[in-house]
């Protein structure tokens, strides 16, 4: 199928019809716990590819972060995958995947995976990953797979592969929350053209028909609306974004509750911009919204600093995301305080 072919409008109503239906999302949803962890990478790790590469796969580092997870009482996390990892050895993958899992499980939490992702630096590669550059945001944070190759459709079957072989290995999983099929689309600049290989994506992880719940963050750009009909209309679960303050919170909620489906926001928390755990986590739990904030440990990724961070900045006096120091202090302890009361008991 060519990428016109994806977004014909009898495929894509064809699709639609295969999401779980409404009762089934919401037992489903019932039936879980709250789910509130963070987006996660460990600090070591600059990105998905340092993360996972074998080279540099660190269990024991990643073990020792969710012992502080676990701790905060955080049960669930939000982890990024890439294409390329599967490209260059896909058994060896799927193993560092199920080390991973089973490090989840031993702390009690279950795992939000991200197959595509558009943020960041478009060129991704394999091997040695850049050093951080001082002061800058997620400085080495690579898209997946990035702007040329998503456009190109001889590499869709090649894509298909990836979606359908990681899902297919986990579909059964029980340490699997669920599947994020695509990070941000419609970012970066790239707008519309994401939507082939949005809907694409969607449509070979239908044909798995994993046991676990598929999800699109929608409400990044509401100028852009066929990107939120897409990603409302072909998830079981509708996932969004939120660094906004409460009052922006509270109507994104409004708007997305109307689809009677189960929500989670996977990404929040922007301290400078009034987005915190405070004012945030309160919100999610009186709506039972399951909650996903940006970053545990300050590392490599170096996103205590702000989006727009100038090279060589000083550390900001108030963090832009994560909660603990590489030692495992907090970065603020009446912080850590709350979430620990907030979320006592959140296995139950």
């Amino acid at each position: 199928m060519n990428k016109k072919g994806f977004l014909d409008d009898s495929f894509i109503a064809q699709l639609s019809k295969q999401k779980w239906d409404e009762e089934r999302a919401n037992e489903w949803y019932e039936a879980q716990p709250w789910f509130v962890g963070c987006n996660y990478i460990p600090s070591t790790a600059i990105n998905q590819l340092e993360m996972l590469q074998e080279k540099t796969f660190n269990p024991s580092r990643i073990d020792e972060e969710l012992g502080w997870a676990e701790e905060l009482g955080f049960n669930a996390l939000r982890i990024f995958l890439h294409n390329l990892l599967w490209e260059e050895n896909s058994t060896s993958f799927k193993e560092r995947i199920e080390k991973l899992l089973t490090i989840c499980k031993s702390h009690h939490m279950k795992v939000l995976f991200v197959l595509f992702d558009e943020m960041w630096n478009q060129n991704p590669k394999l091997g040695d990953q850049p050093e951080p550059i001082p002061g800058i945001h997620n400085s080495g944070w690579v898209a997946s797979p990035g702007k040329k190759r998503m456009r190109k459709i001889e590499d869709f079957p090649i894509f298909q592969d990836y979606v359908q072989g990681v899902v297919s290995a986990f579909k059964k999983d029980t340490r699997i929350l669920g599947w994020d099929i695509y990070n941000e689309p419609g970012n970066m600049g790239i707008n519309q053209r994401s939507l082939p290989l949005v809907v694409a994506g969607i449509s070979w992880a239908r044909e798995v028909d994993p046991s676990q719940p598929i999800t699109v963050g929608a409400y990044y750009f509401p100028h852009i609306p066929e990107i939120n009909e897409i990603c409302i209309n072909h998830s079981d679960i509708i996932s969004f974004h939120d660094y906004s303050k409460p009052k922006i919170t509270l109507k994104v909620i409004e708007n997305l509750k109307k689809y009677n489906r189960p929500l989670l926001c996977t990404e929040y928390l922007s301290r400078p911009e009034g987005n915190r755990f405070e004012t945030q986590l309160p919100i999610f739990k009186k709506h039972g919204i399951g909650a996903f904030n940006w970053g545990l440990v300050a590392g490599k990724t170096q996103t205590i600093f702000p989006w727009d961070s100038k090279r060589d900045g000083p550390e900001p006096e108030i963090w832009f995301h994560d909660i603990l120091h590489e030692d495992g202090n907090p970065y603020s302890k009446d912080e850590v305080e709350f979430i620990k009361s907030m979320l006592k008991n959140v296995q139950n």
